[in-house]
């Protein structure tokens, strides 16, 4: 009997010591290291939205074309007047090329660039420029501040080139002459580009702008006067200098052009004679 107390005495304490030791094992177990990840808020950088963003046109409210054009001619015909004043290229052209290529003032080009004439950047030029689709994707075009030096860029564009000069030995008042001599120089590769031109030109009645700067209605079937008198200005002139070659004073060389200071440009078209008396 006592024997068998003994036996389970010993039998319990081995239990014991036994479950003690996979406490303590288990009490003492490794945890796992861990890493502490620290996320860091990146600040996220501001888009150049000048040239990642595509620039915001507002389109003008739907009016009637001809109500468009009559606008269009209402702003912009006085700054044709003083281009054919100081430059010899029509109003008439110029404010037909600015219609049908600016769309009356309402193509997306003219929205977002200011440009009137669809001029390309061409080699040289360091201006600003957009990017729009033509006869290819994404052409590069300029871009003006303001419409009116789209319209002096369109000047110098056709006075400063050479491929442009037969267009100057033409009558200021034959515009059908000009229309079919820009579709000749290359300006545009539309074959109607022309009759395009004058259609715009004899639906608004754009000649009388040419007549205001010329003094009168002129004749274009006088072959004996198909040249006026001009002075193309090269590197290296002055006013001063120009008067003395042709024998005229620089005030007078100023009336004839409609010039207020003394200011020229290289390829700028003179007139050397009163403009009224043609």
């Amino acid at each position: 009997m006592i024997g068998r107390i003994l036996t389970l005495l010993l039998i319990c304490t081995i239990c014991f010591s036994s479950c003690k030791s996979k406490k303590t094992a288990s009490n003492h177990r490794k945890k796992p290291k861990t890493e502490r990840v620290v996320k860091v808020k990146q600040p996220v950088k501001e888009k150049d939205t000048q040239a990642e963003e595509p620039e915001v046109v507002e389109l003008p409210v739907n009016i009637p074309y001809s109500e468009l054009v009559a606008n269009y001619i209402k702003e912009f015909a006085d700054i044709a007047k003083e281009e054919m004043l100081q430059y010899g290229i029509p109003a008439s052209i110029t404010l037909a090329q600015g219609i049908l290529e600016s769309g009356a003032g309402v193509g997306e080009l003219t929205l977002k660039a200011n440009n009137h004439f669809g001029i390309k950047c061409h080699t040289g030029w360091e201006g600003d420029r957009v990017y729009h689709d033509d006869d290819e994707r994404q052409e590069c075009f300029r871009k003006y501040n303001d419409p009116k030096y789209s319209y002096r860029d369109h000047s110098l564009f056709l006075t400063q080139r050479s491929r442009y000069q037969d267009l100057f030995k033409l009558r200021k008042d034959d515009y059908k002459a000009w229309a079919k001599g820009l579709r000749k120089a290359g300006y545009a590769t539309d074959p109607r580009y022309p009759d395009k031109l004058i259609g715009i030109i004899e639906r608004y009645d754009l000649e009388k702008y040419d007549e205001a700067v010329l003094g009168k209605k002129g004749s274009s079937s006088n072959p004996d006067d198909s040249k006026i008198s001009t002075y193309s200005v090269q590197a290296g002139d002055t006013l001063y200098s120009i008067s003395r070659q042709f024998n005229l004073t620089v005030e007078t060389l100023k009336e004839y052009n409609g010039l207020r200071n003394n200011d020229i440009s290289i390829g700028q078209v003179l007139y050397l004679h009163p403009l009224k008396n043609r």
